[in-house]
Protein backbone atom coordinates (compact mmCIF):
# COMPACT_ATOMS: atom_id res chain seq x y z
CA UNK A 1 0.00 0.00 0.00
CA UNK A 2 1.26 3.51 -0.83
CA UNK A 3 2.27 5.42 2.29
CA UNK A 4 -0.03 8.36 1.47
CA UNK A 5 -3.03 6.02 1.49
CA UNK A 6 -2.36 4.51 4.89
CA UNK A 7 -5.11 5.51 7.29
CA UNK A 8 -2.91 4.89 10.33
CA UNK A 9 -0.08 7.10 9.06
CA UNK A 10 -2.46 9.87 8.04
CA UNK A 11 -3.90 9.96 11.56
CA UNK A 12 -0.51 10.44 13.24
CA UNK A 13 1.35 12.45 10.57
CA UNK A 14 0.04 15.87 11.70
CA UNK A 15 1.64 15.14 15.07
CA UNK A 16 5.04 14.07 13.66
CA UNK A 17 7.86 16.42 12.59
CA UNK A 18 8.16 14.77 9.14
CA UNK A 19 6.83 15.41 5.65
CA UNK A 20 5.71 12.89 3.04
CA UNK A 21 6.16 12.84 -0.73
CA UNK A 22 6.00 9.97 -3.24
CA UNK A 23 5.48 7.46 -0.41
CA UNK A 24 8.65 8.63 1.33
CA UNK A 25 8.90 10.29 4.72
CA UNK A 26 11.58 12.95 5.06
CA UNK A 27 12.92 15.87 7.07
CA UNK A 28 13.03 19.35 5.52
CA UNK A 29 16.46 19.90 3.98
CA UNK A 30 17.38 22.66 6.45
CA UNK A 31 16.64 20.31 9.35
CA UNK A 32 18.77 17.55 7.80
CA UNK A 33 21.82 19.81 7.73
CA UNK A 34 21.53 20.57 11.43
CA UNK A 35 20.79 16.95 12.36
CA UNK A 36 23.94 15.90 10.53
CA UNK A 37 25.85 18.43 12.57
CA UNK A 38 24.42 16.96 15.77
CA UNK A 39 25.28 13.44 14.61
CA UNK A 40 28.83 14.42 13.76
CA UNK A 41 29.69 15.33 17.34
CA UNK A 42 30.63 18.90 16.43
CA UNK A 43 28.15 20.38 18.92
CA UNK A 44 30.53 21.15 21.76
CA UNK A 45 28.60 23.47 24.04
CA UNK A 46 25.17 23.83 25.57
CA UNK A 47 24.65 27.10 23.74
CA UNK A 48 25.52 25.42 20.43
CA UNK A 49 23.03 22.63 21.16
CA UNK A 50 20.20 25.00 22.07
CA UNK A 51 20.89 27.06 18.97
CA UNK A 52 20.73 23.89 16.86
CA UNK A 53 17.40 22.87 18.42
CA UNK A 54 15.96 26.30 17.73
CA UNK A 55 17.07 26.15 14.08
CA UNK A 56 15.55 22.68 13.61
CA UNK A 57 12.28 23.94 15.05
CA UNK A 58 12.37 26.90 12.67
CA UNK A 59 12.95 24.54 9.74
CA UNK A 60 9.85 22.63 10.84
CA UNK A 61 7.84 25.87 11.11
CA UNK A 62 7.20 25.20 14.78
CA UNK A 63 6.29 27.91 17.26
CA UNK A 64 9.06 30.37 18.10
CA UNK A 65 7.74 30.56 21.67
CA UNK A 66 10.24 27.86 22.67
CA UNK A 67 13.13 30.20 22.01
CA UNK A 68 11.78 32.96 24.22
CA UNK A 69 10.49 30.75 27.02
CA UNK A 70 12.14 29.60 30.21
CA UNK A 71 12.55 26.17 28.58
CA UNK A 72 15.87 27.22 27.05
CA UNK A 73 17.05 28.48 30.42
CA UNK A 74 15.94 25.19 31.97
CA UNK A 75 18.00 23.19 29.48
CA UNK A 76 21.02 25.37 30.14
CA UNK A 77 20.53 25.11 33.90
CA UNK A 78 20.33 21.32 33.74
CA UNK A 79 23.35 20.83 31.49
CA UNK A 80 25.56 23.51 33.02
CA UNK A 81 24.66 23.45 36.71
CA UNK A 82 22.84 20.24 37.63
CA UNK A 83 25.12 17.97 35.63
CA UNK A 84 28.77 17.79 36.52
CA UNK A 85 31.23 19.07 33.93
CA UNK A 86 32.18 15.48 33.07
CA UNK A 87 28.53 14.41 32.68
CA UNK A 88 27.77 17.43 30.53
CA UNK A 89 30.68 16.65 28.22
CA UNK A 90 29.55 13.03 27.97
CA UNK A 91 26.04 14.19 27.07
CA UNK A 92 27.35 16.45 24.31
CA UNK A 93 29.96 14.00 23.01
CA UNK A 94 27.93 10.77 23.17
CA UNK A 95 24.21 11.31 23.74
CA UNK A 96 23.68 14.21 21.34
CA UNK A 97 25.38 12.44 18.38
CA UNK A 98 23.36 9.29 19.15
CA UNK A 99 20.16 11.35 19.15
CA UNK A 100 21.23 13.03 15.92
CA UNK A 101 21.72 9.68 14.21
CA UNK A 102 18.39 8.37 15.51
CA UNK A 103 16.60 11.44 14.23
CA UNK A 104 18.23 11.15 10.80
CA UNK A 105 16.99 7.56 10.69
CA UNK A 106 13.49 8.36 11.91
CA UNK A 107 11.98 8.49 8.38
CA UNK A 108 13.42 5.08 7.45
CA UNK A 109 12.49 3.60 10.84
CA UNK A 110 8.90 4.70 10.38
CA UNK A 111 8.78 3.44 6.80
CA UNK A 112 10.07 0.03 7.94
CA UNK A 113 7.53 0.09 10.77
CA UNK A 114 4.61 0.60 8.39
CA UNK A 115 5.99 -1.91 5.90
CA UNK A 116 5.93 -4.58 8.64
CA UNK A 117 2.69 -3.42 10.26
CA UNK A 118 -0.56 -5.38 10.12
CA UNK A 119 1.19 -8.71 9.52
CA UNK A 120 0.18 -10.15 12.85
CA UNK A 121 -2.58 -12.75 12.88
CA UNK A 122 -4.69 -13.23 15.99
CA UNK A 123 -6.06 -16.48 17.39
CA UNK A 124 -9.09 -16.32 15.08
CA UNK A 125 -6.98 -15.89 11.95
CA UNK A 126 -7.82 -12.20 11.55
CA UNK A 127 -5.27 -9.52 10.74
CA UNK A 128 -4.39 -7.26 13.67
CA UNK A 129 -3.73 -3.57 12.99
CA UNK A 130 -0.42 -2.71 14.63
CA UNK A 131 0.70 0.49 12.89
CA UNK A 132 1.45 3.70 14.75
CA UNK A 133 -1.70 5.81 14.77
CA UNK A 134 -3.87 7.93 17.00
CA UNK A 135 -6.00 5.55 19.04
CA UNK A 136 -9.17 7.56 19.46
CA UNK A 137 -11.34 7.33 22.53
CA UNK A 138 -13.49 4.16 22.58
CA UNK A 139 -11.24 2.58 19.94
CA UNK A 140 -9.69 -0.66 21.17
CA UNK A 141 -6.39 -1.22 19.42
CA UNK A 142 -2.75 -2.22 19.64
CA UNK A 143 0.43 -0.58 18.37
CA UNK A 144 3.76 -2.40 18.02
CA UNK A 145 6.86 -0.20 18.22
CA UNK A 146 10.49 -1.31 18.13
CA UNK A 147 12.84 -0.06 20.82
CA UNK A 148 14.86 1.75 18.16
CA UNK A 149 11.81 3.60 16.85
CA UNK A 150 10.79 4.49 20.39
CA UNK A 151 14.30 5.85 21.01
CA UNK A 152 14.01 8.06 17.91
CA UNK A 153 10.60 9.32 19.03
CA UNK A 154 12.01 10.09 22.48
CA UNK A 155 14.82 12.05 20.84
CA UNK A 156 12.11 14.16 19.19
CA UNK A 157 10.57 14.73 22.62
CA UNK A 158 13.86 15.74 24.23
CA UNK A 159 14.60 18.21 21.44
CA UNK A 160 10.97 19.44 21.41
CA UNK A 161 10.38 18.64 17.73
CA UNK A 162 6.80 17.38 17.88
CA UNK A 163 4.11 19.77 16.58
CA UNK A 164 1.74 20.63 19.41
CA UNK A 165 -1.08 22.34 17.51
CA UNK A 166 -4.37 20.44 17.82
CA UNK A 167 -3.04 17.98 20.41
CA UNK A 168 -5.45 19.37 22.98
CA UNK A 169 -8.31 19.11 20.47
CA UNK A 170 -7.60 15.37 20.21
CA UNK A 171 -7.24 15.14 24.01
CA UNK A 172 -3.58 14.12 23.72
CA UNK A 173 -1.12 14.75 26.58
CA UNK A 174 1.98 16.90 26.37
CA UNK A 175 4.83 15.15 24.57
CA UNK A 176 7.74 17.62 24.29
CA UNK A 177 10.23 18.15 27.12
CA UNK A 178 10.10 21.95 27.08
CA UNK A 179 7.53 22.08 29.89
CA UNK A 180 9.70 19.83 32.04
CA UNK A 181 12.75 22.05 31.68
CA UNK A 182 10.72 25.24 31.95
CA UNK A 183 9.31 24.01 35.27
CA UNK A 184 12.81 23.26 36.45
CA UNK A 185 13.95 26.80 35.65
CA UNK A 186 10.86 28.39 37.21
CA UNK A 187 11.24 26.35 40.41
CA UNK A 188 14.91 27.27 40.57
CA UNK A 189 14.09 30.95 40.29
CA UNK A 190 11.35 30.75 42.93
CA UNK A 191 13.73 29.06 45.38
CA UNK A 192 16.53 31.46 44.50
CA UNK A 193 14.37 34.47 45.29
CA UNK A 194 13.27 33.03 48.62
CA UNK A 195 16.28 31.11 49.89
CA UNK A 196 19.24 32.03 47.68
CA UNK A 197 19.75 28.37 46.71
CA UNK A 198 18.79 25.79 44.37
CA UNK A 199 5.13 5.81 34.00
CA UNK A 200 -18.25 -17.91 38.18
CA UNK A 201 -14.56 -17.49 39.56
CA UNK A 202 -13.41 -17.74 43.13
CA UNK A 203 -11.85 -14.70 44.67
CA UNK A 204 -8.26 -14.91 43.58
CA UNK A 205 -5.16 -15.23 45.73
CA UNK A 206 -4.21 -11.95 47.30
CA UNK A 207 -0.60 -11.77 48.38
CA UNK A 208 -1.38 -9.01 50.81
CA UNK A 209 0.47 -6.76 53.18
CA UNK A 210 3.63 -6.51 51.11
CA UNK A 211 4.72 -3.51 53.12
CA UNK A 212 8.19 -3.39 51.58
CA UNK A 213 9.37 -3.48 48.01
CA UNK A 214 8.14 -1.78 44.86
CA UNK A 215 5.60 -2.86 42.27
CA UNK A 216 8.16 -2.51 39.48
CA UNK A 217 10.56 -4.80 41.36
CA UNK A 218 8.15 -7.77 41.42
CA UNK A 219 9.54 -10.88 39.72
CA UNK A 220 6.34 -12.86 39.12
CA UNK A 221 5.68 -11.44 35.66
CA UNK A 222 2.45 -9.87 36.91
CA UNK A 223 0.73 -6.95 35.24
CA UNK A 224 1.98 -3.83 37.02
CA UNK A 225 -0.68 -1.22 37.74
CA UNK A 226 0.16 2.36 36.80
CA UNK A 227 -1.82 4.65 39.12
CA UNK A 228 -2.48 6.84 36.13
CA UNK A 229 -3.77 10.24 35.30
CA UNK A 230 -6.47 10.09 32.60
CA UNK A 231 -3.79 11.63 30.39
CA UNK A 232 -1.14 8.93 30.15
CA UNK A 233 2.05 9.93 31.92
CA UNK A 234 0.38 12.53 34.11
CA UNK A 235 2.98 15.10 35.08
CA UNK A 236 5.96 13.09 33.80
CA UNK A 237 6.99 15.96 31.52
CA UNK A 238 5.96 18.62 34.00
CA UNK A 239 6.29 18.83 37.79
CA UNK A 240 4.92 15.42 38.76
CA UNK A 241 7.07 12.86 40.54
CA UNK A 242 4.82 10.26 42.18
CA UNK A 243 4.00 6.67 41.22
CA UNK A 244 3.13 7.10 37.54
CA UNK A 245 5.75 9.73 36.80
CA UNK A 246 8.48 7.72 38.52
CA UNK A 247 7.61 4.66 36.41
CA UNK A 248 7.93 6.80 33.29
CA UNK A 249 11.29 8.14 34.44
CA UNK A 250 12.86 4.71 35.04
CA UNK A 251 11.32 3.29 31.83
CA UNK A 252 11.29 6.32 29.50
CA UNK A 253 10.02 4.25 26.55
CA UNK A 254 6.62 4.68 28.20
CA UNK A 255 6.72 8.33 27.15
CA UNK A 256 6.24 7.27 23.51
CA UNK A 257 2.65 6.32 24.36
CA UNK A 258 1.93 9.95 25.16
CA UNK A 259 2.37 10.72 21.46
CA UNK A 260 -0.71 8.85 20.25
CA UNK A 261 -2.88 7.86 23.23
CA UNK A 262 -5.61 10.38 24.17
CA UNK A 263 -7.24 10.86 27.55
CA UNK A 264 -8.94 7.74 28.89
CA UNK A 265 -12.72 7.58 29.25
CA UNK A 266 -14.32 5.84 32.24
CA UNK A 267 -14.47 2.52 30.37
CA UNK A 268 -10.93 2.58 29.01
CA UNK A 269 -7.50 1.40 30.15
CA UNK A 270 -4.09 1.32 28.49
CA UNK A 271 -1.78 -1.71 28.50
CA UNK A 272 1.87 -1.36 27.53
CA UNK A 273 4.01 -4.46 27.02
CA UNK A 274 7.74 -4.75 26.55
CA UNK A 275 9.29 -1.61 28.05
CA UNK A 276 12.78 -1.87 29.47
CA UNK A 277 13.83 -0.40 32.78
CA UNK A 278 17.03 1.65 32.69
CA UNK A 279 17.33 3.35 36.08
CA UNK A 280 17.36 2.67 39.80
CA UNK A 281 16.10 5.33 42.19
CA UNK A 282 15.51 6.27 45.78
CA UNK A 283 12.85 8.43 47.38
CA UNK A 284 9.46 9.64 46.28
CA UNK A 285 8.04 12.99 45.16
CA UNK A 286 10.41 15.75 46.32
CA UNK A 287 12.94 13.19 47.64
CA UNK A 288 13.09 11.22 44.36
CA UNK A 289 16.67 10.73 43.11
CA UNK A 290 18.41 8.76 40.38
CA UNK A 291 20.44 5.97 41.99
CA UNK A 292 22.43 4.48 39.14
CA UNK A 293 21.87 2.35 36.06
CA UNK A 294 19.51 -0.63 36.20
CA UNK A 295 20.15 -3.76 34.13
CA UNK A 296 16.81 -5.30 33.16
CA UNK A 297 17.12 -9.09 33.39
CA UNK A 298 13.56 -10.09 32.54
CA UNK A 299 12.91 -12.71 29.88
CA UNK A 300 11.28 -11.99 26.52
CA UNK A 301 7.94 -13.37 25.35
CA UNK A 302 7.06 -15.26 22.16
CA UNK A 303 6.98 -11.97 20.24
CA UNK A 304 10.43 -10.95 21.43
CA UNK A 305 9.20 -8.34 23.91
CA UNK A 306 10.48 -7.85 27.44
CA UNK A 307 8.09 -9.55 29.86
CA UNK A 308 7.06 -6.26 31.38
CA UNK A 309 3.33 -5.56 31.35
CA UNK A 310 1.99 -2.26 32.61
CA UNK A 311 -1.67 -1.28 32.71
CA UNK A 312 -2.67 2.35 33.21
CA UNK A 313 -5.97 3.00 34.98
CA UNK A 314 -7.07 6.37 36.30
CA UNK A 315 -8.96 6.61 39.58
CA UNK A 316 -11.40 9.30 40.61
CA UNK A 317 -9.63 12.37 41.96
CA UNK A 318 -10.69 13.88 45.29
CA UNK A 319 -13.94 11.88 45.46
CA UNK A 320 -14.69 12.67 49.10
CA UNK A 321 -17.88 11.07 50.38
CA UNK A 322 -19.06 10.54 46.81
CA UNK A 323 -16.77 7.52 46.56
CA UNK A 324 -19.22 5.55 48.72
CA UNK A 325 -22.12 6.00 46.29
CA UNK A 326 -23.01 3.00 44.13
CA UNK A 327 -22.37 4.95 40.92
CA UNK A 328 -18.86 5.85 42.00
CA UNK A 329 -18.13 2.32 43.20
CA UNK A 330 -19.27 0.98 39.83
CA UNK A 331 -17.12 3.52 38.02
CA UNK A 332 -14.01 2.43 39.91
CA UNK A 333 -14.63 -1.31 39.67
CA UNK A 334 -15.38 -1.04 35.94
CA UNK A 335 -12.20 0.97 35.43
CA UNK A 336 -10.12 -1.62 37.29
CA UNK A 337 -11.86 -4.46 35.43
CA UNK A 338 -11.02 -2.81 32.08
CA UNK A 339 -7.38 -2.79 33.09
CA UNK A 340 -7.23 -6.28 34.56
CA UNK A 341 -9.21 -8.18 31.91
CA UNK A 342 -6.99 -10.09 29.50
CA UNK A 343 -8.71 -9.84 26.13
CA UNK A 344 -8.25 -13.53 25.31
CA UNK A 345 -10.51 -14.28 28.28
CA UNK A 346 -13.38 -12.28 26.80
CA UNK A 347 -15.06 -15.33 25.26
CA UNK A 348 -14.73 -17.25 28.52
CA UNK A 349 -16.12 -14.27 30.39
CA UNK A 350 -19.04 -13.87 27.98
CA UNK A 351 -19.82 -17.57 28.46
CA UNK A 352 -20.06 -17.01 32.21
CA UNK A 353 -22.50 -14.18 31.62
CA UNK A 354 -24.61 -16.26 29.25
CA UNK A 355 -24.73 -19.20 31.65
CA UNK A 356 -25.42 -17.23 34.82
CA UNK A 357 -27.03 -14.06 33.55
CA UNK A 358 -25.64 -10.54 33.64
CA UNK A 359 -26.56 -10.19 37.32
CA UNK A 360 -23.91 -12.77 38.13
CA UNK A 361 -21.13 -10.34 37.36
CA UNK A 362 -21.08 -9.02 40.89
CA UNK A 363 -23.88 -10.79 42.71
CA UNK A 364 -23.92 -14.41 41.55
CA UNK A 365 -22.05 -17.51 42.56
CA UNK A 366 -18.65 -16.57 41.20
CA UNK A 367 -16.15 -17.27 43.96
CA UNK A 368 -13.20 -15.26 45.18
CA UNK A 369 -9.71 -16.56 44.57
CA UNK A 370 -7.64 -16.91 47.69
CA UNK A 371 -5.06 -14.58 49.13
CA UNK A 372 -1.88 -15.29 51.01
CA UNK A 373 0.58 -13.09 52.82
CA UNK A 374 3.91 -14.27 51.46
CA UNK A 375 5.54 -12.43 48.59
CA UNK A 376 5.60 -14.22 45.25
CA UNK A 377 8.97 -15.86 44.52
CA UNK A 378 9.49 -16.61 41.41
CA UNK A 379 12.48 -4.05 23.89
CA UNK A 380 10.57 -4.91 21.34
CA UNK A 381 12.70 -7.15 19.14
CA UNK A 382 11.86 -8.66 15.75
CA UNK A 383 8.21 -9.68 15.65
CA UNK A 384 7.47 -13.27 14.68
CA UNK A 385 3.99 -13.70 13.28
CA UNK A 386 3.39 -17.44 13.46
CA UNK A 387 0.21 -18.75 15.07
CA UNK A 388 2.32 -20.79 17.50
CA UNK A 389 3.75 -17.57 18.90
CA UNK A 390 0.28 -16.34 19.73
CA UNK A 391 -0.72 -19.67 21.22
CA UNK A 392 2.37 -19.59 23.41
CA UNK A 393 1.69 -16.01 24.40
CA UNK A 394 -1.90 -16.87 25.37
CA UNK A 395 -0.61 -19.71 27.56
CA UNK A 396 1.80 -17.33 29.26
CA UNK A 397 -0.89 -14.70 29.82
CA UNK A 398 -3.21 -17.21 31.49
CA UNK A 399 -0.73 -17.34 34.39
CA UNK A 400 -0.29 -13.60 34.74
CA UNK A 401 -1.52 -12.01 37.94
CA UNK A 402 -1.79 -8.37 38.98
CA UNK A 403 0.74 -6.38 41.01
CA UNK A 404 -0.83 -3.29 42.50
CA UNK A 405 -1.08 -1.12 45.57
CA UNK A 406 -2.94 1.87 46.94
CA UNK A 407 -4.46 2.95 43.63
CA UNK A 408 -6.39 6.20 43.79
CA UNK A 409 -5.30 6.91 47.35
CA UNK A 410 -2.75 9.39 48.66
CA UNK A 411 -2.93 12.58 46.62
CA UNK A 412 -6.06 11.29 44.84
CA UNK A 413 -7.93 11.07 48.15
CA UNK A 414 -9.46 7.61 47.83
CA UNK A 415 -10.32 5.30 50.74
CA UNK A 416 -7.50 2.69 50.69
CA UNK A 417 -9.64 -0.08 52.22
CA UNK A 418 -12.41 0.39 49.66
CA UNK A 419 -9.92 0.68 46.80
CA UNK A 420 -8.23 -2.55 47.90
CA UNK A 421 -11.51 -4.48 47.83
CA UNK A 422 -12.47 -2.95 44.48
CA UNK A 423 -9.20 -4.11 42.91
CA UNK A 424 -9.52 -7.57 44.46
CA UNK A 425 -13.04 -7.95 43.08
CA UNK A 426 -12.04 -6.66 39.63
CA UNK A 427 -9.02 -8.95 39.35
CA UNK A 428 -11.10 -11.93 40.47
CA UNK A 429 -13.85 -11.15 37.98
CA UNK A 430 -11.21 -10.70 35.26
CA UNK A 431 -10.07 -14.31 35.90
CA UNK A 432 -6.58 -13.31 36.97
CA UNK A 433 -4.84 -16.09 38.97
CA UNK A 434 -3.55 -13.87 41.79
CA UNK A 435 -3.08 -10.30 42.95
CA UNK A 436 0.08 -9.11 44.70
CA UNK A 437 -0.90 -6.12 46.82
CA UNK A 438 1.76 -3.69 48.02
CA UNK A 439 0.42 -1.80 51.02
CA UNK A 440 3.59 0.31 51.39
CA UNK A 441 3.11 0.02 55.15
CA UNK A 442 -0.20 1.91 55.18
CA UNK A 443 -1.64 1.60 58.69
CA UNK A 444 -5.24 1.16 57.48
CA UNK A 445 -4.20 -2.05 55.69
CA UNK A 446 -2.13 -3.68 58.41
CA UNK A 447 -4.78 -6.39 58.92
CA UNK A 448 -5.60 -6.86 55.25
CA UNK A 449 -4.04 -10.31 55.02
CA UNK A 450 -5.99 -11.57 58.06
CA UNK A 451 -9.30 -10.22 56.78
CA UNK A 452 -8.62 -11.64 53.33
CA UNK A 453 -7.74 -15.03 54.78
CA UNK A 454 -10.98 -15.09 56.76
CA UNK A 455 -13.05 -14.18 53.69
CA UNK A 456 -11.45 -16.96 51.68
CA UNK A 457 -11.94 -19.57 54.38
CA UNK A 458 -15.65 -18.69 54.31
CA UNK A 459 -15.68 -19.41 50.56
CA UNK A 460 -17.25 -16.07 49.79
CA UNK A 461 -18.10 -15.34 46.18
CA UNK A 462 -17.33 -12.15 44.32
CA UNK A 463 -20.99 -11.27 44.72
CA UNK A 464 -20.87 -11.84 48.48
CA UNK A 465 -18.00 -9.43 48.96
CA UNK A 466 -19.48 -6.88 46.55
CA UNK A 467 -22.76 -6.91 48.49
CA UNK A 468 -20.85 -6.34 51.73
CA UNK A 469 -19.02 -3.41 50.13
CA UNK A 470 -22.32 -1.90 48.99
CA UNK A 471 -23.84 -2.36 52.46
CA UNK A 472 -20.84 -0.74 54.12
CA UNK A 473 -20.74 2.15 51.65
CA UNK A 474 -24.44 2.84 52.15
CA UNK A 475 -23.94 3.01 55.91
CA UNK A 476 -20.85 5.17 55.47
CA UNK A 477 -22.75 7.58 53.21
CA UNK A 478 -25.54 7.89 55.77
CA UNK A 479 -23.11 8.47 58.62
CA UNK A 480 -24.13 5.21 60.32
CA UNK A 481 -20.51 4.09 60.60
CA UNK A 482 -17.19 5.89 60.56
CA UNK A 483 -14.87 2.90 60.84
CA UNK A 484 -12.92 1.52 57.91
CA UNK A 485 -14.32 -1.31 55.81
CA UNK A 486 -11.99 -3.99 57.18
CA UNK A 487 -12.81 -3.22 60.82
CA UNK A 488 -16.53 -2.95 59.98
CA UNK A 489 -16.47 -6.30 58.21
CA UNK A 490 -14.43 -8.21 60.78
CA UNK A 491 -14.21 -6.33 64.09
CA UNK A 492 -13.13 -9.50 65.91
CA UNK A 493 -9.67 -9.32 64.34
CA UNK A 494 -9.22 -5.81 65.64
CA UNK A 495 -10.34 -6.88 69.12
CA UNK A 496 -7.96 -9.87 69.06
CA UNK A 497 -10.85 -12.32 68.56
CA UNK A 498 -10.84 -15.39 66.35
CA UNK A 499 -14.06 -15.13 64.38
CA UNK A 500 -17.34 -13.35 64.00
CA UNK A 501 -21.00 -13.84 63.38
CA UNK A 502 -21.95 -11.91 60.26
CA UNK A 503 -25.38 -11.32 61.76
CA UNK A 504 -23.72 -9.18 64.42
CA UNK A 505 -21.99 -6.86 61.96
CA UNK A 506 -22.43 -3.22 63.05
Amino acid sequence: MEMEKREDLNSILPFLPLLIRSSNLYWPSQAVEILRELASGRVDSVEHLLDAISHIRNALSLSSQFCSSSALHGYALFLNDVMSEEESKQFLNEVVPAFGNLLLRLPSLLEAHYENADRVIDGDGATVRTGLRILDSQEAGIVFLSQELIAALLACSVFCLFPVNDRSVRHLPLINFDGLFASMYDDYHENLAQKMLTFGALLLYLYANLSSGLIEDQTSGAVEVDFANKYLGGGALRRGCVQEEIRFMVSPELIAGMLFLPAMADNEAIEIVGVERFSSYTGYASSFKFNGDYVDKRDVDALGRWKTRIVAIDALCSPGMRQYSTNFLLREINKAFCGFLYQSNCQQYQKILQENGCSSVLSGAATLTSMETSEIKTSNHEIRNSQNDYDMMDQDNNNIGVATGNWGCGAFGGDPEVKTIIQWLAASQALRPFIAYYTFGLEALLNLDEVAHWILTQRWTIGDLWNMLIEYSTKRSKGETNVGFLRWLLPSIYSQGTGMDLAKRP
